[in-house]
Order: structure tokens, then C-alpha cells, then sequence
């Protein structure tokens, strides 16, 4: 079992390449995000500086790109809340046999961002447009969600991958 492992590893920077991308592309929408914020905001306030009708709309559908993308980053680092009151209580091998099954569930979630969510933005998304920008689909809006769950399922399987060599005594969280 362990050069099946030793052959995963091997892509183990794609997977970081991955994330590098995912990574900037919350940073880049949060400060976007920022930016358009202030520009509202302080159009509220000082008169001189004009106001931009789409501001609102824009920045609530920045806010849905990076707390679904994030959130598939959190997958990646393990970083989601998770009840570990019992862990030091049972078994090493029953706590990573149940890492796993939270694995799997988050993985069929993902599948069901995936698909559903490409079908709310293929279908209801297409229909509208912003109310402030009749230029731009609602499909942008409902997009975060299959992608989301693009992202999800790729780090999803990574994750399976080290719980699935954790069971067998293989190396630790290092990828």
C-alpha cells in the first residue's frame, strides 16, 4: 500500500499550485471587495465623490466568491470546526475512520454544490440580469457555488488521500 502513496505524493504540487491559485483569487476579490466598499461608503458622505449605482450589487456577489471559496480553501488546511471532544478517548484508527466518513459526506456536498449549483446558474442565473448592471448575467451570481464545489472536490480527494494513509500508518497531515 505505501507506493501507492509514495506515486500520490507526487502530485502534491499541483495540489499546492491549486491552492496558490485559489488563494489569491480570495485575495484579490477581498480587496476589490474593499475598495469598492469605500468608494460607497465615502460617496455617502462626501458629495463631490459620485456614487456608483452597481456598487451594492457588485460587492454582495464579491462577499459570495470568497466565503464559498475560502471556505473550500479551509478543506485544504484542515481548518473547519469540527467536534473533537471524544478524539482522545477512542481509538486512533476509529477517530481517522471517522475523519474519512466526514470526508466522504463533504465530498457528496461537494458533488451537489457542483451539480446543482451549475444548474440554479445555467438556469434561473441566465434568466436575469443585475438590476443596476442589465449588461451582466445573473449567472455571476449563483457561478461561487459550482465552482466552489470544483474546488471543494479537488482538495476533498486530497484530504481522503492523507486520511487514507493515516489509516494505514502512513505519514501525518503533511500535504
Amino acid at each position: 500500500m505505501p507506493k501507492i502513496f509514495l506515486q500520490l505524493r507526487k502530485i502534491e504540487p499541483l495540489y499546492k499550485l491549486v491552492y496558490a491559485i485559489f488563494l489569491n483569487i480570495c485575495k484579490v476579490l477581498l480587496v476589490t471587495d474593499i475598495l469598492i466598499t469605500s468608494w460607497v461608503v465615502l460617496a455617502r458622505y462626501i458629495t463631490v465623490i459620485p456614487a456608483p449605482n452597481w456598487g451594492e450589487e457588485l460587492i454582495l456577489t464579491l462577499m459570495s466568491y470568497m466565503a464559498v471559496l475560502s471556505a473550500s480553501l479551509a478543506i485544504k488546511r484542515n481548518a473547519h470546526i469540527r467536534m473533537t471532544s471524544f478524539d482522545r478517548y477512542l481509538p486512533k484508527n476509529l477517530v481517522i475512520a471517522l475523519d474519512l466518513v466526514a470526508d466522504v459526506a463533504v465530498l457528496v456536498l461537494a458533488f451537489i454544490m457542483l451539480t446543482v449549483g451549475w444548474q440554479y446558474a445555467a438556469n434561473i442565473g441566465s434568466k436575469g440580469t443585475y438590476i443596476s448592471m442589465p449588461w451582466l448575467s445573473k449567472f455571476w451570481m449563483y457561478f461561487p457555488i459550482p465552482l466552489a464545489g470544483v474546488a471543494m472536490i479537488f482538495f476533498e480527494i486530497e484530504r481522503i488521500v492523507i486520511d487514507i494513509e493515516r489509516f494505514f500508518g502512513g505519514k501525518e497531515d503533511t500535504i
